[in-house]
């Protein structure tokens, strides 16, 4: 039997169905844990008729051997049973014992909550579940701090509530479990900065007497355990077997560049009303809030009698849950969604998603497939492809997507400039000891630049802060820079950005969408760290130009492949946005030159040296132009990174040319975007052969002649994307990809 047969056939007819996939599904396995549950629980269990996973029966034997536990299974596979089942446990038999438990959305504690509160109705128990963030009324604040056994809330509301640790003694005191939810979300600089914050929480927990279990749930990724250690600090064992049902599941992937006169979001809004009208209850991602909004009404507009809405951040408290819960009753026919709805909030099943573009990641990938067909019904995901590389990659690479590995979760606490931020945190907390940097995973010597500021200073109970405003108020979780820009429109503020950021997107005359709106940036006053912008409906969109220089400062590690060198280590980047280019639907409209200061930063990067004679093979011998190549596979390397670090395309820059000083040759250098690095560079650098090799497939297989957005040609290249040489460039990356495939030679700085 062939699902969604009839509907895969009426589809196909338009032309634009590239390749059609089928999953088979996936009988469930089942087995009992090492120990029986409490009656009162086995008895919930019976009464809901539920049978553990082997996965979640696993987890509870792990957790009761006291382990810290990472659950790494798919969407809808029941990690949230199986790390409540063993706290309930031990909260039941432990009148004391609390658990703290964190996500990354506000809107996820919500579900949860609701979630442990009928289990609390079911078995009669009262555990004192709360929500405790910044929305929590001040009125019942004391009495949670009072009551509360479980606790639910998120890293921005735990890093502002730490100073006041002495008020939360009795949670802190008999905390035994710490559940990391959606752990996948915290990667990159955010993850980072959580991180940092986790190792202060065990060092306020370990003052007052208390080393919880930690439980980590997280969609699947390439490094769980290694991830999750780094994470927390601490050794985990790692359950990833899944043991829950899966029914058949029919893959679509349309391509949106074969009917150019329509836009993706018409195409969007068009399947969408299509499914819809057949019976299918589908859920639409869409990249943009913007997007969610124009899918949803014209999805509505052509499927009259049927309920689509919109679903993104942004909407009250009330509106979501509504909306969520028209979707579990199956009221809401059609959802055109942000990615707020990838992650765990409870919406039951759906018959069928559209993805439209690829959402960055593999994992994002199978997240969003995720919320079709729950349990062992069949479900249809609708793959939409843009013109950016990935989406091209994919489009011609249809199964590659479905089978290749997960991408690898970055995070590096040993960054820098987000450790300092952190240290100065925890000095604010108490006095930070010794013992107390070898659970930050530091030395004193990361203390000195905040001494010699006079931030902290040393005394005999340890090193205290020293300064004037509280550092939770000044330290983002999200951000590296201590220069804020204020975006401002008729007097009231809008966001904030990084002031590097601000150079890129908020320069005069860029487009951004703040809330569903867009708005046009009229000043950038950089005397005041003041962007003033006005609300103005646009149909285009701009993308900053950039030119970067690259100075190697030192070397860490260095691979002798052949004629091939590869190098990672430190190095010092010179950026300025040198103007922007004015774009719709893809395609470049004019090109408008800035005046704006340069910005510099070290931080990690990844470069390649290549031989003279490859050059003259190039140039002499095809005819071809070696600037140019090598400015082609530079694009194609940064463009194609995300395939194997979870990280996006503008968290890299690079630099090409046939003669660096710091090398006296050709080179190819990719860097991170951020001061510090977070750890990308060094794992493309350790995952190297297969990222030369999927941006030389990603060049080859483009059905371009010379070059085209989807390969080589990047949209923020400050010189125009020139000189470009496509031919060329897969001649230098075949080169390189066949250079690391048989590499011989490892050396160390």
């Amino acid at each position: 039997m062939r699902p969604f047969g009839d509907i895969v056939d009426e589809l196909s007819q338009c032309g634009q169905v590239v390749a059609e996939l089928t999953l088979p599904g996936r009988e469930p396995r089942f087995r009992d844990p090492a120990r029986p549950l409490p009656a009162p629980l086995a008895s919930y269990l019976r009464r809901k008729g539920i049978r553990l996973y082997t996965h979640q029966a696993e987890a509870l034997d792990r957790v009761r051997k006291g382990e810290n536990v990472a659950i790494v299974t798919p969407t809808a596979s029941g990690k949230t049973l199986a790390f409540n089942l063993p706290i309930l446990e031990r909260l039941t038999a432990e009148p004391d014992a609390t658990a703290l438990f964190l996500y990354p959305l506000k809107a996820l504690t919500n579900d949860q909550l609701v979630k442990l509160r009928e289990i609390e109705e079911e078995l009669g128990l009262h555990l004192g579940a709360h929500v405790y963030d910044g929305d929590t009324p001040t009125h019942i604040r004391p009495h949670i701090r009072a009551q509360a056994r479980i606790l639910l809330t998120n890293p921005y509301a735990l890093h502002r509530y730490l100073p006041w640790h002495g008020k939360w003694k009795r949670f802190l005191e008999h905390l035994a479990f710490v559940v990391i939810d959606e752990a996948h979300q915290y990667r990159g600089v955010f993850g980072s900065h959580v991180a940092l914050l986790i190792r202060r929480l065990r060092r306020i927990l370990r003052r007052y007497g208390a080393n919880p279990q930690f439980i980590l749930s997280s969609a699947t990724i390439a490094n769980p355990k290694e991830f999750g250690e780094r994470l927390v600090g601490k050794p985990f064992v790692v359950i990833e077997e899944n043991g829950a049902p899966q029914g058949p599941r029919t893959f679509l992937f349309w391509d949106t560049a074969l009917e150019p006169g329509r836009s993706p979001a018409q195409q969007a809004a068009e399947l969408l009303a299509f499914l819809v009208r057949r019976g299918f209850q589908t859920l639409c991602f869409t990249p943009s809030r913007r997007m969610a909004e124009v899918v949803a009404t014209t999805a509505q507009r052509l499927a009259p009698g049927k309920t689509i809405v919109s679903y993104r951040a942004g909407y009250l408290p009330e509106e979501r849950r509504e909306i969520e819960r028209g979707i579990r009753m199956r009221d809401i026919e059609g959802i055109a969604s942000t990615n707020a709805l990838e992650l765990g909030i409870d919406i039951g099943g759906l018959d069928a998603v559209i993805i439209v573009g690829y959402p960055g990641t593999v994992n994002s990938v199978w997240q969003q497939a995720g919320r079709a067909g729950r349990g062992a019904k069949p479900s249809l995901v609708i793959i939409m492809g843009f013109d950016s590389p990935l989406d091209r990659y994919f489009m011609t690479r249809p199964k590659d997507l479905l089978t290749r590995p997960f991408e690898h979760a970055i995070i590096d606490p040993a960054n820098p400039e987000i450790l300092l931020r952190h240290l100065m945190c925890a000095a604010a907390e108490f006095p930070l000891t010794k013992e107390d940097l070898e659970i930050i995973d530091t030395d004193e010597v990361m203390l000195r630049p905040l001494e010699e500021t006079e931030l902290v200073q040393r005394t005999p109970v340890g090193w205290i802060y020293r300064g004037r405003v509280a550092p939770v108020e000044v330290v983002d979780l999200n951000r590296l820079s201590e220069r804020i820009v204020r975006l401002e429109c008729g007097g009231e503020l809008l966001e904030t950005m990084d002031y590097e950021r601000a150079l890129r997107e908020a320069h005069p005359g860029a487009v951004l969408l703040h809330r569903g709106e867009t708005y046009v940036v009229e000043e950038l006053d950089l005397k005041n760290d003041r962007a003033f912008l006005v609300r103005e409906d646009v149909d285009y969109y701009t993308e900053p130009l950039l030119q970067e220089e690259v100075e190697i400062l030192s070397c860490h590690e260095r691979i002798k492949a052949g004629p091939v060198g590869l190098a990672l280590g430190r190095v010092r980047v010179s950026e300025r946005v040198v103007g922007y280019q004015v774009r719709k639907r893809g395609r470049t409209l004019q090109y408008r030159e800035l005046e704006l200061p340069q910005v510099q930063f070290d931080t990690e990067g990844v470069w390649f040296l290549l031989p003279q004679t490859l050059a003259k093979r190039v140039e002499e011998v095809q005819g071809l132009h070696w600037a140019g190549g090598l400015h082609g596979a530079e694009h194609a390397l940064v463009a194609i990174a995300p395939l194997h670090a979870m990280c996006d395309r503008w968290d890299l820059g690079g630099v090409s040319t046939p003669f660096h000083p710091d090398t006296s040759g050709p080179v190819i250098i990719v860097h991170e975007a951020f001061p510090g690095g977070v750890g990308i560079a060094r794992k493309l650098f350790s995952l190297a052969e297969a990222w030369s090799e999927a941006a030389r497939d990603l060049v080859r297989r483009c059905r371009c002649e010379k070059g085209c957005p989807s390969c080589v040609l990047s949209p923020r290249c400050g010189s125009r994307n020139q000189p470009m040489d496509k031919a060329a460039a897969g001649v230098i990356l075949q080169f390189i990809a066949e250079a690391l495939h048989g590499k011989v030679e490892r050396r160390w700085g």
